[in-house]
């Protein structure tokens, strides 16, 4: 028997906060300087999705948050708790959105940066591919490679 594929609405908003991003992440990497990529990246747009969609998740299932507060009280038990609430398809699925709305911002910061510093394009896309793929990365290449001009001088 064929099983039928159904996503529920972890899934729906596990996949809504990535492809939320994209359109943004995709503007600054590949058309840094069209118009349409800066105007989209002006107001909050960019990052009020993954937002929203961590505050439906959570009010989905608020016991994750509950047992993330009880947690905090115990600092022992802080990790473990909050192993145990990522660990679940909720806990998972307000964590992604988490994380992807943090992405989204830092890169954008960098990426006016890189502007305002006149930045290469190929050292920019560079701090834009990783601050959303693997952020740690993204801003160690920005902190090795972006200087202050004003500074500088």
């Amino acid at each position: 028997m064929q099983k039928i594929w159904c996503m529920d609405l972890y899934d729906i908003s596990f996949f809504l906060s990535t492809m939320w991003v994209g359109p943004f992440w995709f503007g600054m990497l590949v058309f840094p300087e069209h118009e349409l990529t800066k105007k989209a990246m002006e107001g909050p747009w960019f990052f009020l999705g993954p937002i929203l969609i961590w505050w439906a998740v959570t009010l989905a299932d608020p016991q994750g948050l509950i047992d993330l507060a009880k947690d905090s009280a115990n600092p022992a038990g802080i990790l473990e708790g909050l192993a145990a609430i990522i660990g679940t398809k909720p806990g998972a699925a307000a964590a992604w959105a988490h994380m992807v709305a943090g992405d989204i911002f830092v890169t954008r910061w960098m990426w006016i940066r890189c502007g305002q510093e006149k930045i290469s394009r190929r050292v920019t896309a560079a701090i834009v591919f990783f601050g959303v793929m693997l952020m740690p990365v993204g801003v160690a290449i920005y902190l090795a490679l972006v200087r202050d001009n004003k500074t500088a001088a």
